[in-house]
């Protein structure tokens, strides 16, 4: 399949196709249904990106702590998988002086620091965890944007969009251009350049 993109978008039938890269690995669930995909935006907070919509509906995969089971997981669990890239961020203030460069300066107290780097985080763009700690952008209105690896800011691209993350993680990878151009996603991919 060619890069997703709102000219390209991923079909079901796509999705069910990468769903069998880990069909050997995990087990696979039924699909959520729109109103159960509705329910988890509207407990947690954010949209999915309408590929990870689409790759949920046609089957949740279930059976491994490295997914997150939108339709039975823990709460807690996934409250945490959501608050990693934050949580990553903040314990790099924290121990490893990490400073954004388009933030004010930092205070010199930890405390104060850490407050002021919450204020500016909570206007992030939300990651959503796909698997483990691979993550996609939450917005309903962009499709074909990176998958990317977080740990603090340890950040890297993992795929350059939902079906190249999965041939690299689960499949037989396909080179990535050297020239290829990411799309962009505001604050996290400062990490990235």
């Amino acid at each position: 399949m060619a890069s997703i993109s709102p000219e390209n978008p991923l079909t079901s039938e796509d999705a069910q196709g990468l769903l069998t890269m880990l069909s050997a690995r995990v087990e696979i669930n039924r699909g959520m249904s729109e109103r159960e995909l509705d329910q988890v935006e509207e407990r947690w907070g954010f949209r999915f990106a309408p590929e990870h919509r689409t790759l949920l509906g046609a089957g949740l995969p279930t059976g491994s702590r490295s997914w997150p089971d939108w339709r039975d997981g823990d709460a807690e669990d996934l409250a945490e998988r959501l608050a990693w890239p934050i949580d990553g961020v903040l314990l790099d203030v924290e121990h490893n002086g990490f400073w954004h460069p388009e933030w004010d300066l930092r205070p010199a107290g930890t405390q104060d620091a850490l407050e002021v780097a919450r204020t500016y985080l909570a206007k992030v763009p939300v990651m959503v965890p796909i698997h483990s700690h691979r993550y996609l952008l939450a917005d309903p209105d962009r499709t074909g944007t990176p998958v990317l690896s977080m740990y603090q800011t340890d950040i890297i691209y993992y795929g350059t969009d939902l079906v190249d993350y999965f041939h690299h993680e689960f499949g037989r990878p396909v080179p990535t251009p050297e020239d290829h151009q990411y799309a962009t996603i505001p604050f996290w991919s400062y990490f990235l350049d």
